[in-house]
């Protein structure tokens, strides 16, 4: 390494000019790959005319290192990686104005705005960001005036809609203003107005980013909860109207759990669209990837409905309240009752465990031999059947028939 590091000075100074080595992402690398590349960045930290640049994460590299260097304690690790980093600059995350400028521009692009008006809009965006301290943020009127446009078309329209999300975007502890998560969500909402385009839905787009949003700020079973009720009540829950005009509501427990999500739902009810007096299935029906439990299952009625709630919640293939349903579930029912299982089954992502909601399709299956075809399909398309669920198959009688 002497030899090595010798060598090197010499053919910099030959060089006389400085290298400067950028390494990107080092945050998503395996703990292993991420000390091995730090561990050899060491080697080079104290040559002439050599700097280096590392843009990551902090907290994903101090992972890395408890990762590594096991029985590392909090102290140990960050003094790690101050040895390393002798000049830490931390990026601030975007705020309110900075999300809100860069979906003007996401909505420009969106548009099919040319590339000359869209620097218009860039140049004008950039330098009212840069008298932040000072002025006012950019309006609306202006950003469109940059790119040609008045308030009467689309995009002002999807402006409009900027300024409302911008403040939960770059306010939520959960997208806490990554451009990135906001690219992604805006993706999620085209994709979805598409959809409902080509099958001659009538959603406005505004319905369904408020409807994405909460999907992405309150989090999963706060969603499941939602849906469910949009489910149950026809559409309509019946707390909505409660919480669009500020008063007290029977929230789902997922809404008041956490203080930071309660916070949310409030700030959330009160953007545009309301949706007190809006049918919310078709939807949900977009939003049918993030529903446990199937909800839009065709030929499934009420009662149905309720059955399948009862067979998720089952945790026993020998309840014998879920095989006295069986006796009262409509033949042209079965199916769709086991796809609403699967469905649910199907957002399960860790099968180590039996997971809530086979005990009831098991049951099912036991009943009928169509939902047993369906169950058993979808059983043998999992990458790796567990030991616990071996033992079950072999077991039964419904899964040997197939």
């Amino acid at each position: 390494m002497h030899a090595f590091r010798t060598e090197y000075e010499e053919i910099l100074e030959e060089l006389d000019k400085p290298v400067v080595i950028i390494i990107d992402n080092l945050d998503r690398c395996l703990p292993v790959n991420a000390i091995h590349t730090l561990e050899a960045i060491r080697l080079f930290l104290f040559l002439k005319n050599t700097a280096f640049i590392i843009a990551a994460d902090e907290e994903m590299i101090k992972s890395s290192v408890a990762e590594h260097f096991k029985g590392s304690t909090d102290r140990h690790q960050l003094d790690y990686i101050d040895k390393l980093i002798q000049v830490p600059i931390r990026v601030p995350k975007a705020g309110v104005r900075e999300i809100r400028s860069y979906l003007f521009m996401l909505y420009a692009i969106e548009a099919g705005i040319d590339s000359t008006k869209l620097n218009n809009l860039r140049q004008g965006l950039e330098a009212a960001l840069q008298q932040s301290w000072k002025d006012d943020p950019i309006t609306r009127n202006d950003a469109l005036a940059l790119l040609g446009f008045t308030e009467d078309n689309e995009l002002a329209k999807s402006f409009e809609r900027a300024d409302r999300i911008a403040p939960i975007l770059a306010n939520s502890p959960i997208i806490h203003g990554n451009p990135r998560t906001v690219k992604r969500l805006l993706n999620v909402i085209k994709m979805r107005s598409k959809t409902a385009a080509r099958r001659n839905m009538p959603i406005d787009e505004a319905l369904i980013t408020k409807l994405v949003v909460f999907e992405r700020c309150a989090g999963a079973q706060a969603t499941k909860d939602f849906y469910n009720c949009i489910d149950k009540e026809r559409g309509k829950p019946s707390f909505i109207s409660s919480l669009e005009s500020g008063k007290d509501a029977d929230l789902p427990k997922s809404w008041t759990d956490n203080p930071t999500t309660t916070a949310f739902i409030k700030d959330w009810a009160q953007l545009e669209p309301k949706l007190s007096n809006t049918d919310l299935r078709p939807a949900i029906y977009l939003s049918r990837e993030t529903i446990p439990i199937g909800t839009y299952i065709t030929g499934i009625s009420p009662a149905g409905r309720d059955i399948l709630d009862a067979l998720i919640v089952t945790q026993n293939e020998a309840s014998q309240t879920a095989k006295r349903l069986m006796q009262t579930i409509v033949l042209e029912e079965e199916v769709p009752i086991m796809e609403g299982l699967i469905s649910h089954l199907r957002t399960v992502s860790d099968w180590a465990n039996k997971p809530i909601g086979f005990a009831g399709a098991y049951i099912l299956a036991e009943h009928s031999e169509a939902s047993a075809n369906i169950l058993v399909r979808y059983l043998g398309s999992l990458n790796e059947q567990p030991v616990w669920l071996k033992r079950v198959l072999n077991q039964s009688s419904w899964s040997k028939e197939q």
